[in-house]
């Protein structure tokens, strides 16, 4: 039996009310926040999030064969994007990482491909979703990531949602675009596509309940995703499904989150989904598609660890709206007067990838002293080259003391800069990042996440920073 064996879903912590857009610009922003990626977040760390979640079982990542990323706003052009996701998760060397970057629909492509394919595949949705102030792609979009592993018995991993059919149908639709290098959407008027839209998604549904012979009375959660905010509705509302069938969009909490919003959505149906459930996914651009998956009775013991309801209801007090568009380059801020931070150099990040991308420090075999960063001559007992790799990125710490930087080069003044002593020994001094002043504290517990410190001549330097554990959330279960 093919299907689904894991899956995992980030939503940024910070978090942005449509009526604080209102307020400063005039006009009626809507009700409800939308999540907002951190200055220190793209597309690429936001994934390595997603990923880390849906493998966070046992010998998992030792399985997958192959990686795709699909997200509408890449970190990188001409550079593969994925391939930065591999090295963070410490993938093996021979699994192929590849983008499917450039549009939304390249979610979906990423969800079937990875449904199709013998080996198992890592599909990873991630977007950061940008409109111009004001605007309705400001105030509806969101940003977040999902992570999908599919595979089969025979790989060594329990099958928790089996693939019953999927379908695809593409039609050439000028209703959303974007030039490259232009920052923002342009959209056509949305009555235009709406009917196509309904008519594309009866197709591909139908198609698809017909190969899996499911009626669609017996549908238990109904998906629909797409950027076209009408074509969903017009989808939930006409395609027959029982209505308490249809499935919470989340855009009152988060946004859309485009490419990410198909996964964000199934994952969330996951969360609670019950063994026996059938689950039909419709996503909606440039065509249509659909995914039927039955929940099997392994689903309950492997649900994500942190399920999306639990990480909106952890989101922060809305954020100024001002921080948001500083944030976002959409308003210069004045920086620190410090020279210009320098860029990454390829070769010694090359050389250190383990460390830079994976976090991962060195125990000494003979004194069992952890060393971070790692080294070839232990500090306690002198051995050289007697160290053992050891990875710490799931490793939970506490703050042995901390500094609030006032004068240091960063997007968010000030900068938070911690020092941590890690369960099991080593101690590192990092960022502190998705945190207010007062969570920079001695004692306080902190876990590590995976950002991008710094943008420098067209460079993204990558590293890892620390955050508070929250009350309420589990520790190391990424």
């Amino acid at each position: 039996m093919a299907g689904l064996i894991a899956y995992g879903a980030y939503v940024p912590y910070h978090r942005l009310a449509r009526t604080d857009v209102a307020a400063a610009l005039g006009g009626k922003g809507g009700k409800g926040t939308r999540a907002v990626a951190g200055y220190d977040e793209d597309t690429t760390s936001m994934a390595v999030e997603a990923a880390r979640g849906a493998l966070a079982r046992d010998g998992l990542r030792a399985r997958v064969s192959q990686l795709f990323l699909a997200t509408a706003a890449p970190a990188y052009l001409d550079k593969t994007n994925a391939t930065a996701v591999h090295a963070a998760l410490g993938l093996d060397p021979h699994v192929l990482a590849a983008d499917m970057a450039g549009s939304v629909r390249s979610g979906l492509g990423a969800l079937v491909t990875a449904a199709r394919s013998p080996v198992p595949t890592l599909a990873v949705l991630s977007d950061l979703r940008i409109g111009l102030p004001g605007g309705t792609d400001e105030v509806a979009g969101g940003d977040g990531a999902a992570a999908f592993v599919f595979g089969g018995h025979r790989n060594g991993a329990p099958v928790i949602a089996e693939l019953l059919a999927h379908d695809t149908v593409s039609d050439e639709l000028l209703d959303r675009w974007r030039l490259p290098g232009a920052p923002v959407s342009r959209v056509w008027e949305e009555r235009f596509a709406e009917e196509i839209y309904v008519s594309l998604a009866d197709k591909a549904l139908t198609a698809a309940l017909d190969h899996a012979a499911v009626d669609i009375g017996a549908i238990d959660h109904f998906v629909v995703a797409g950027l076209h905010a009408r074509a969903c509705a017009a989808v939930r509302r006409t395609a027959g499904v029982r209505p308490e069938a249809v499935a919470p969009d989340l855009t009152g909490a988060i946004g859309n989150a485009g490419t990410a919003q198909p996964g964000l959505l199934l994952a969330d149906v996951l969360d609670r989904a019950r063994p026996g459930e059938t689950i039909a996914l419709v996503v909606l651009g440039d065509g249509a598609g659909v995914l039927l998956l039955r929940a099997t009775d392994a689903l309950p013991a492997h649900r994500a660890a942190r399920p999306v309801a639990a990480q909106i209801a952890a989101g922060s007090a809305p954020m100024p709206y001002a921080t948001y568009l500083s944030w976002r380059g959409l308003l210069d801020r004045e920086p620190p007067r410090r020279p210009d931070p320098e860029p990454p150099y390829a070769p010694p990040a090359h050389r250190r990838t383990g460390w830079k991308y994976g976090f991962v420090a060195s125990r000494c075999e003979k004194c069992a002293t952890r060393h971070l960063p790692p080294d070839r001559v232990c500090t306690s007992c002198r051995s050289v080259d007697a160290m053992t790799d050891e990875p710490m990125a799931d490793v939970c710490g506490t703050v042995a003391t901390f500094t609030v930087d006032r004068l240091a080069a960063t997007p968010s003044p000030p900068m938070l800069v911690v020092v941590v002593d890690y369960d099991g020994g080593g101690r590192f001094r990092c960022q502190l990042t998705d945190a207010t002043e007062a969570d920079a504290a001695i004692g306080a517990r902190v876990e590590m996440t995976f950002r991008r410190t710094v943008t420098a001549s067209g460079v993204h330097n990558y590293f890892w920073k620390a955050r508070p554990v929250r009350t309420g959330e589990t520790e190391g279960t990424h």
